[in-house]
Formats: C-alpha cells, sequence, structure tokens
C-alpha cells in the first residue's frame, strides 16, 4: 500500500476529531490594516467566515451500514516499482482503524466525538438546526462585529472593524469560548519596536498548516471526484502605513498610498504562503 494510500485511510479515523475542532476560514472577503508608526491602527474584514463543525463537510458520516464484515487488509505495494510486499504492522493497524470507524458499531465513538464538538464550540450543538443563529448571535454581541449574517451550511456574511493603539498583541477573530480559532491576522510586537503581521489562515487550505492539510485529503475523498465542500477562499488583504517596511512577501512589494505605502495580497486557492511583513513604528 502506498504511502499516500496510507496517509488517507488515517485520515478517516481522524476526519471527525479533525471537524470537531473550531475550525473557521475565510471564503470571499476584503480585509485592510492601517498601522501608523505611533502604533495605532484601524482594522476592518468584511465577506464571508465558515464555521466547519456546521457544515454538510462536518456531519456526514464514512460510509458503513449493515451487518459487520470481517476485516481483511488490502495489499501493500513499494512506492517506486508499485511491487507487492508484506505490509507493515503499522499499516495494518491504520488500515484497521479506517476499517473500524465506517463500521455500524462506531456510534459509541461517534457520540464522544460529538461531546467533543460541543466543547470545542463553547457548548453549542453542531447537530442542534438552532446552533448557528446561536453562533451568530454570539458574534453579535462581541465588540467589533458590525454584522453577522447566517447563510446556512456553516456559512456567515460578516462586517467587523476595530481600531486602537497597538500597546498590546492583537489577534483576529477571537471569539468567546472559542479558544481554538486560527487566526486570520496577527500583530505581534517585538522589543525592539518593530510588528510582526502574520495572516495564518489568508492561505490555500492544503498548506496553511499540517492540520488543515489533513482536512483538505478528507474533503477531497468525501467530494469523490465532484466539487471539493471546502469553502474556496478567494480575497484581498490591504496593509497600509507610514512606519518602515522592512521586511514582506508580496508580489509587487511596497507602493505609494496616501498613509505612506502600502502592501497588497491576493489571496486564493492557489496562494501558498501566508501573508507577512515586519513593520518597524516609532519607540
Amino acid at each position: 500500500m502506498s504511502t499516500k494510500r496510507l496517509f488517507t485511510g488515517t485520515l478517516l479515523v481522524l476526519a471527525s476529531l479533525v471537524l470537531a475542532a473550531c475550525m473557521l476560514l475565510p471564503g470571499k472577503f476584503g480585509s485592510d490594516l492601517t498601522l501608523h508608526r505611533d502604533g495605532t491602527f484601524s482594522f476592518t474584514y468584511k465577506g464571508e467566515i465558515f464555521l466547519l463543525p456546521l457544515s454538510k463537510l462536518a456531519q456526514d458520516k464514512p460510509a458503513g451500514t449493515g451487518e459487520k464484515k470481517p476485516f481483511t487488509p488490502s495489499p501493500c505495494r513499494d512506492e517506486g516499482s508499485q511491487a507487492s510486499r508484506p505490509c507493515t504492522k503499522a499499516e495494518v493497524d491504520a488500515q484497521r482503524a479506517a476499517w473500524d470507524v465506517a463500521q455500524p458499531g462506531a456510534s459509541q465513538r461517534d457520540a464522544e466525538n460529538e461531546r467533543m464538538a460541543k466543547a470545542w464550540l463553547g457548548g453549542l450543538d453542531p447537530s442542534d438546526p438552532k446552533a448557528a443563529d446561536a453562533f451568530a448571535e454570539r458574534l453579535s454581541r462581541q465588540a467589533g462585529w458590525k454584522s453577522v449574517i447566517n447563510r446556512g451550511d456553516g456559512r456567515f456574511e460578516v462586517e467587523y472593524a476595530a481600531n486602537g493603539r497597538l500597546d498590546h498583541d492583537f489577534s483576529f477573530p477571537m471569539i468567546e469560548r472559542m479558544p481554538a480559532v486560527v487566526p486570520f491576522v496577527t500583530m505581534i510586537r517585538r522589543a525592539d519596536g518593530s510588528v510582526r503581521i502574520d495572516a495564518p489562515a489568508f492561505a490555500s487550505s492544503a498548506s496553511a498548516s499540517p492540520l488543515m492539510a489533513m482536512l483538505a485529503e478528507v474533503a477531497k475523498d468525501k467530494a469523490k471526484g465532484g466539487t471539493s465542500p471546502l469553502p474556496q477562499i478567494d480575497g484581498t488583504f490591504t496593509l497600509r502605513t507610514d512606519g518602515a517596511i522592512l521586511a514582506n512577501n508580496t508580489d509587487e512589494g511596497a507602493r505609494p498610498d496616501p498613509a505612506g505605502q502600502r502592501l497588497d495580497w491576493k489571496i486564493d486557492v492557489r496562494t501558498a504562503a501566508m501573508p507577512t511583513a515586519l513593520i518597524r513604528l516609532d519607540r
């Protein structure tokens, strides 16, 4: 069995656990950050966000109904020659674990995963039809969320705006009772007066993190040749500053702007690296 096949089988075991985590992803969006050298800033995000535990991708269960059949391992093959060879114990164990998940006896495991999902979602039950509305209401209570509209299947149209002075680190989004959100944008102050800006979620799903790579493989398996059930990222991120731009990974570099200079990132499914920049402020 190839490494890819073994990896995919293992993913089926982890799929429900991955989706139980509070995974919030961007869809179509526009985001702007203005950072002044005196430390004041303003940030906006307008567009879609997807809460995957409330989507059909999370609700779909691995196929497997009816009478439980005996486990039979699949043949294993060398990566290069594809010649048959004896399976290792690890390969057989991975196949057996994937097979177990697909059996009717997995109901107890499903119940445990649902319990974990509620814990990650701050008490929201992903199987409750009212969970999405409750999530939208929770966000609307937090400062900065100007508009939150539930569009179904885990998709929300939102508008967020915040401003202040960067005398502490900043991360968006921060959601009440949901600690496991991958940050869309972070600003981290350094002791030398510079600020590191990263946008971890503004990258293609498969390259954003190992966890997202696993999720992409699960989605690919569930799509079975059709459209991927994962949200498709499509947006822009713009940084304006009158501070000194020490580093960035834009394609075109800094351009003049009334605020000083600007950096622009176009983000889609081909974006492999998250946007990042290092800005020096007045100390």
